[in-house]
């Protein structure tokens, strides 16, 4: 691998990482570990932004070995590792603190979840790291935001889950509050973390001053529940558990065909209600008073879910969906990931995407999140190795090879 270093002297690797897309323009350094804000750096990074993830040297991030592996490869890491570099350093040390401001002398944006403080009591505030880089853009995502009683708590995206309200909606009606079975609150933070660093990279291009972020996990997917907290200020109204349901219309459920598969439909419109009231042999409910008003048909979701489940099964799944869409009624099947891959549709929007690893050959992954016309993302490579580029970005930096050893043997990186 050939290193040199760019115009503003940000240590490059050339010969491996051909970067393109909008955001090629862009240095990110990520400090940040597991979900939510790696996972903003990796949006960055598919769209062409130079990500440096920057790892502990004795403590790798945690998303490495979290969830399934093969070849003692962590599967998880492949994809939120994607298309950055890796190096590691000891944010602590002295020596650390030295290269790490060195490396946001350069940057645009640095991304960091450690608990509010950390950052501070290291001499990495946002104002030393900017005192030479009034441009940085800092993002610091926490699980509770850097102030307020439980802004120093230890708090994962489960937390944010529970305390949002998003659990205590979620679940059968007589079950307990449900979980989600993946990281929601964080990847639906660093959606959002994302959002907030290219807006205030657009700010920047009309002042030429940068700022510090603070995102909460739990505000993002507390957004996520739409009007459930306006609800309650007015109304007083607070969102129970209706299992597949929704308080907001009907039919809206899964339901099971004649051939054992599953289906969900939706019917936001009331359009799409009466189309498929009508097909199941209903039409007399569409003539209620109520069946104009979604809340209404959610109160009378017994009956109308009685009339769709009898009438699916008992006919198969192809059957069903050839109908609906006859209908041109809403309807989907209950995917597994072994149908994702082999859906036709998500073929024909490239939304799996085939990545070839060094040492597992090719390997499929969830492709970049949109299609754009002139300047699209791509995925250059999967997660790499522990520090792989820690030589390299020491080198850009001006470190010479002995250094370099002395750092590596000090535990600096």
């Amino acid at each position: 691998m050939t290193t040199t270093r760019d115009a503003r002297g940000w240590p490059s690797a050339t010969d491996d990482d051909n970067r393109v897309g909008p955001l090629a323009d862009l240095r990110v350094v990520d400090i940040a570990t597991l979900f939510a804000g790696p996972s903003a750096a990796t949006i960055l990074a598919d769209f062409g932004a130079d990500v440096l993830k920057i790892e502990h040297p004795r403590q790798p991030d945690g998303a490495r070995t979290h969830g399934k592996s093969k070849a003692g490869k962590g599967l998880w890491w492949l994809m939120l590792g994607r298309n950055k570099r890796t190096a590691t350093l000891d944010l602590s040390t002295p020596e650390g603190r030295e290269i790490m401001l060195a490396l946001a002398r350069e940057a645009d944006v640095v991304i960091e979840n450690f608990r509010p403080g950390t950052l501070e009591r290291w001499g990495l505030d946002y104002e030393t790291l900017a005192a030479d880089n009034p441009g940085l853009v800092l993002a610091r995502v926490t699980g509770f935001g850097q102030a307020g009683p439980m802004a120093r708590r230890p708090a994962f995206g489960t937390l944010a889950e529970a305390m949002s309200g998003f659990a205590h909606s979620t679940g059968q009606p007589d079950g307990p509050p449900t979980l989600p079975p993946l990281a929601l609150a964080d990847n639906i933070a660093g959606l959002a973390a994302a959002i907030a660093i290219l807006t205030a990279l657009h700010a920047r291009a009309g002042t030429g001053q940068g700022q510090a972020i603070d995102l909460a996990i739990i505000e993002p997917i507390l957004a996520m529940l739409g009007p459930q907290l306006l609800a309650f200020d007015q109304l007083g109204h607070v969102t129970q558990r209706a299992g597949n349901r929704s308080e907001n219309n009907a039919p809206r459920n899964t339901y099971l065909t004649k051939d054992g598969h599953w289906v969900a439909i939706s019917s936001s419109s009331t359009s799409v209600a009466q189309r498929v009231m009508r097909l199941v042999g209903r039409p007399d409910l569409v003539e209620q008073p109520w069946f104009v008003s979604g809340v209404e048909r959610a109160k009378h979701a017994d009956e109308i879910d009685d009339a769709v489940a009898r009438w699916i099964a008992d006919r198969p799944m192809s059957d069903v969906i050839a109908a609906f869409e006859a209908a041109h009624a809403a309807i989907a099947p209950v995917y597994d990931m072994s149908q994702v891959v082999a859906d036709e549709q998500l073929g024909a929007i490239g939304a799996i995407a085939t990545v070839d690893d060094p040492d597992l050959g090719p390997v499929r992954m969830q492709n970049v999140l949109f299609r754009m016309s002139k300047t699209p993302g791509a995925i250059r490579h999967t997660g790499r190795a522990h520090g792989a580029d820690t030589n390299a970005v020491l080198a850009g930096l001006g470190y010479d090879p002995d250094t370099i050893a002395r750092l590596h043997a000090d535990g600096i990186v």
